[in-house]
């Protein structure tokens, strides 16, 4: 069992406020910093340039695409809390207005809920009784928000960190000078894309493995993308 059931276990869980998750940041700044920053490392191979041009354009993706990802995952978080923030000032201004309107509709709610009688109308007055719980039930269920959102700050950062640290990858056989640096960034990078599925899998039904191969096959697809266009680009200029 993940946890336990018995009152007191009940009581103790219940009464901490649920962490927010920034999973989903993590992985999308992870994937996306090993897709970009290898992207630029195909292309720039493909077209036929150096390895000091590798580790220019890289380094400039890694902090450029980087910081504009973090950006907007910062803006588009912080768009949500606005949001929220808006509709609560909606629904503080109904209740001041039409307070019978908004009782009726936390009624028709739970009735569809399944409530009647004096169940529907004992629930309507307990909601109803203290304005915030009032509030936050219309938020949950007529525009179906989550009750805490997330940081955007936290956001950011996460998919900032997980964007250097995955897309750095790539560049390391040309950090150091290694041999056969194009091979050694292709089977690190293939390595970086298996590695955030199988993770992945950790919060999904999904085995390890298969979320790992479908992270690795949608990685190298856009790597191999970018590497027949900066092929092509090298063939239409020689």
């Amino acid at each position: 069992m993940e946890h336990d059931h018995d009152p007191e276990a009940i009581r103790r869980r219940l009464s901490v406020r649920p962490e927010q998750s920034y999973l989903r940041d993590w992985v999308y700044g992870g994937i996306d910093g090993a897709v970009t920053t290898f992207a630029v490392v195909a292309g720039v191979v493909g077209a036929g340039l150096s390895a000091r041009t590798v580790l220019i354009l890289g380094a400039a993706n890694l902090l450029a695409d980087g910081f504009s990802m973090a950006a907007s995952n910062y803006s588009g978080t912080k768009t949500e809390r606005d949001d929220k923030d808006r509709l609560r000032a909606v629904e503080e201004r109904h209740i001041d207005l039409v307070p019978e309107g908004e009782l009726e509709e936390i009624r028709q709610i739970f009735r569809a809920k399944g409530f009647q009688g004096r169940g529907l109308e004992h629930a309507v007055e307990t909601i109803t009784a203290d304005r915030g719980r009032w509030v936050e039930t219309m938020l949950a269920e007529e525009y179906g928000l989550p009750a805490a959102l997330r940081s955007p700050v936290k956001a950011a950062a996460s998919t900032f960190l997980a964007f250097l640290i995955c897309g750095f990858v790539p560049l390391l056989p040309f950090v150091f000078g290694l041999p056969a640096p194009v091979a050694l960034a292709t089977g690190s990078t293939a390595a970086v894309f298996f590695a955030i599925g199988s993770v992945k899998s950790l919060w999904s039904l999904a085995a390890w493995w298969r979320s790992g191969l479908e992270t690795l096959a949608i990685g190298m697809a856009a790597a191999a993308l970018a590497y027949a266009a900066g092929a092509a680009v090298e063939s239409f200029t020689a």
